[in-house]
């Protein structure tokens, strides 16, 4: 079992220093949430509350996956970072696949790419790109983006792009691309692709995407070998719950060790303290 760390809500400031203690600690990877502006009015209900309301405040960080993964490559030198989740829909592919190739490259390979097709209209208007079509929109984009980050010449005749004869540097090692979302529609997405990414859910629940995963593997004639499952378990605490999650075919957990130890108002400190408790807890140093 691998463990993330995540940091969702966290202030931008102190995302290098966990990054960092994650690193030193033997955590596997960090994970990377995404949100270009956060608007005050949204008629959109969020879809993973109950009441369709937001899981952050005001003014909480959304920094930049791909500025940030390029800073954090630099002090880290063998933790994954993975979006959870990006949305290419939202962007021009070509900036979009020059950011993340660049930040892939930047990372010697330790770049996944856990995408989404977005819930906000109102952040897609902002952004000038249609809200409508956007999952058939994000495959193309992710066909193209691949061959955008392969070496040489690269054209493209889709649906919705359209690309001459053209060559995009510098050319990234290979970037994993996982799908994010938990119905079916998504599960289906992300069956073609490398891995899952979860929501927070709880462990039978996510046990049951695996089945559905594991069906759709089989149906596209691909086997589960080497197909990445990463999500945060809201009831798993002990060994005994992540070895049950594993044995089920969970491969990683997205987590916030310190929410164990200090609660949300924990200090950098106490975060970190809260990382390093949570392994020995496990006993993962050992």
């Amino acid at each position: 079992m691998k463990f993330y760390i995540s940091s969702a809500f966290l202030d931008t400031s102190e995302i290098i220093e966990i990054a960092k203690a994650a690193d030193d600690l033997g955590y596997d990877g960090l994970g990377i949430p995404d949100h270009v502006v956060n608007l005050e009015t949204l008629e959109t209900p969020y879809p993973y509350t109950k009441d369709g309301q937001r899981r952050w405040q005001p003014f909480t960080d959304w920094p930049d996956p791909w500025v940030l993964v390029g800073a954090l490559a630099q002090v880290t030198t063998r933790l994954k970072f993975v979006t959870t989740v990006y949305i290419p829909a939202m962007r021009n592919p070509y900036s979009a696949a020059k950011a993340i190739g660049t930040a892939a490259f930047l990372a010697s390979g330790r770049v996944e790419l856990g995408i989404g097709v977005g819930w906000c209209r109102e952040e897609f208007d902002l952004m000038g790109e249609p809200f409508a079509a956007r999952g058939k929109r994000t495959d193309e984009m992710i066909e193209l983006m691949r061959a955008l980050w392969e070496p040489g010449w690269t054209e493209f005749d889709g649906k919705f792009y359209h690309a001459p004869r053209l060559e995009m540097q510098p050319t990234p090692p290979p970037i994993p691309v996982y799908g994010g979302g938990l119905s079916d529609i998504a599960l289906r997405r992300a069956a073609r692709y490398d891995g899952w990414i979860g929501d927070l859910i709880k462990t039978d629940r996510a046990i049951e995407r695996v089945g559905r995963l594991r069906e759709l593997r089989a149906e596209n004639g691909l086997s589960m070998d080497d197909f990445t499952i990463l999500t945060p378990l809201t009831d798993s605490f002990t060994p005994a719950d992540y070895q049950r999650a594993e044995d089920a075919g969970v491969t990683g957990i997205i987590t916030m060790p310190w929410m164990f130890y200090a609660g949300p108002d924990a200090s950098l400190s106490d975060k970190i303290d809260g990382m390093e408790r949570f392994r020995k807890d496990l006993g993962l140093d050992g």
